[in-house]
């Protein structure tokens, strides 16, 4: 099947838009908001962010070479350009951005997967990923283009016609799900769980659940939801889901559930997993039991999609993690480091700090940096975070950041933790120098922060030593 053709004409339609000059029939190659990376026949939209407007650059990016440009009603460009680039006007460019992936998602044919939850949602999205591809042609959603900008540009991707597109969800205020399950229609839709993240914008984890629960709508009686049974939060709102619920789970009866589970440390983790479509064990490089959640789900999908159970295992057991997110790596010193530096809210943290506890190691090393977009809780949070901390087995632990950091610090040493093994840094940079100072052979450090604070920098410095 060939790739959907995006002419002026097409686009204009989608987008509800007026074509102000150019030609209608002109072919548009793909479609950018980046006057740095566009291609030369390309379509170019000109989104409003909060530090630029894209309309300013429309005439950069006909420059370029762009063979046509959306932008706001009443911009002004050249109409005699000699390259007569198709020029469209809208109401609203980020809206006409959304609906045209709509309509591209439309046009495809392809079934879409759409996952959302507090943690988990890109290692749920490779694996699932890793799965459907030994079946299907697979595209997914690159890095964490998840957003009401980003998933739109993934799924005007949708013009190759793939089988299968796996994406994310992501969100920080109520109604943005909402918003990325309109224009992405899911089939199958995937709630991983609910948690701390974004509590700043939010008055408690119920609110937060309620918002993530936008993923039910739109729903019909065919649409499947995967949902996490170990999750109060998410279970509780399933009698409100219009379609048909396959749950994952652990410590509850699912749908699909992992019993026998042996947690290898750094090693991964063995399970036996229960299915509709019968047992099989697994084993897998990726550690804790948050990522045996994330297989779950993903198992759940593949069976959606009628992925023999044999190839569930074997793909399973070489899986890799995304990056800086339970990478493992090994430093010429003999010390490994859980390189878990991505992101991180109250209960991925403490879910990485049983990882640790659980690793085999001369002294278990934890850089934790702080949690950022917690509101009035942040301190309440990154105490309980030290707690866990001192009842993990960690022999020396190292905090990054402000205040909220600094209690987590103290918190550990209220825990049972002595004074002189605990040592708190303003910044990752100052942390990263004493962390390289102090890890020896034999030593298993743990690294996790929010982004804002730049833990991958102690993984960066780190590295450096290895040969």
């Amino acid at each position: 099947m060939s790739d959907i053709p995006l002419t002026a004409a097409w686009v204009a339609a989608a987008v509800a838009g007026h074509i102000v000059s150019g030609d209608a029939s002109r072919k548009l190659d793909g479609v950018s908001i980046d006057t740095r990376t566009i291609r030369a026949g390309e379509l170019f939209i000109a989104i409003r962010g909060e530090r630029f407007d894209g309309a300013d650059f429309a005439a950069v990016a006909i420059e370029a070479g762009a063979a046509g440009v959306i932008v706001p009603r009443g911009t002004h460009l050249a109409a005699d350009d000699p390259r007569r680039p198709a020029v469209i006007d809208v109401d609203d460019t980020t809206a006409a951005l959304q609906s045209l992936a709509h309509a591209v998602r439309r046009e495809s044919g392809t079934r879409v997967v759409a996952i959302t939850g507090s943690a988990g949602k890109t290692t749920t999205k490779e694996v699932t990923s890793e799965f459907l591809a030994s079946r299907y042609r697979v595209i997914r959603n690159r890095g964490n283009l998840n957003n009401h900008i980003g998933l739109p540009l993934s799924l005007i991707e949708l013009r190759q016609r793939p089988d299968i597109a796996v994406v994310e969800l992501g969100m920080n205020h109520a109604g943005e799900i909402s918003t990325l399950v309109r224009v992405a229609e899911p089939d199958v839709r995937v709630w991983t769980n609910v948690g701390e993240a974004h509590l700043g914008f939010f008055a408690s984890t119920d609110a937060i659940a309620d918002a993530k629960a936008e993923i039910f709508e739109r729903a019909a009686p065919s649409t499947v939801l995967v949902a996490n049974a170990d999750d109060d939060l998410i279970v509780a709102r399933l009698p409100r889901y219009a379609g048909r619920v396959v749950t994952f789970g652990i410590d509850r009866d699912a749908d699909v559930r992992a019993t026998a589970v042996v947690d290898r440390g750094i090693a991964g983790t063995r399970a036996r997993l229960s299915t509709p479509r019968g047992r099989v064990d697994i084993e897998t490089p990726l550690v804790g039991r948050g990522n045996l959640a994330n297989i779950l789900a993903a198992t759940a999908v593949a069976i959606e999609f009628d992925v023999p159970l044999a190839v569930v295992a074997e793909r399973a057991a070489r899986l890799t993690p995304a990056s800086h997110r339970g990478e493992i790596v090994r430093l010429a010193s003999g010390a490994t480091v859980i390189d878990d530096s991505y992101n991180a809210n109250p209960t991925a943290v403490t879910r990485a700090l049983e990882v640790l506890s659980g690793a085999e190691a001369s002294r278990r090393i934890a850089v934790l940096g702080e949690m950022l977009e917690l509101g009035d809780r942040a301190a309440d949070l990154h105490a309980a975070v030290g707690r866990a901390a001192a009842g993990n087995r960690v022999d020396l632990l190292f905090t990054v950041g402000g205040e909220p950091a600094a209690l987590l610090a103290d918190a550990a040493v209220g825990a049972g933790m002595s004074r002189d093994r605990v040592r708190h840094f303003a910044t990752s940079d100052q942390a990263a120098d004493a962390v390289a100072a102090t890890v020896r052979s034999g030593d298993v450090v743990l690294v996790k922060g929010s982004r804002g604070v730049k833990t991958d920098r102690v993984v960066d410095r780190l590295k450096a030593e290895r040969a």
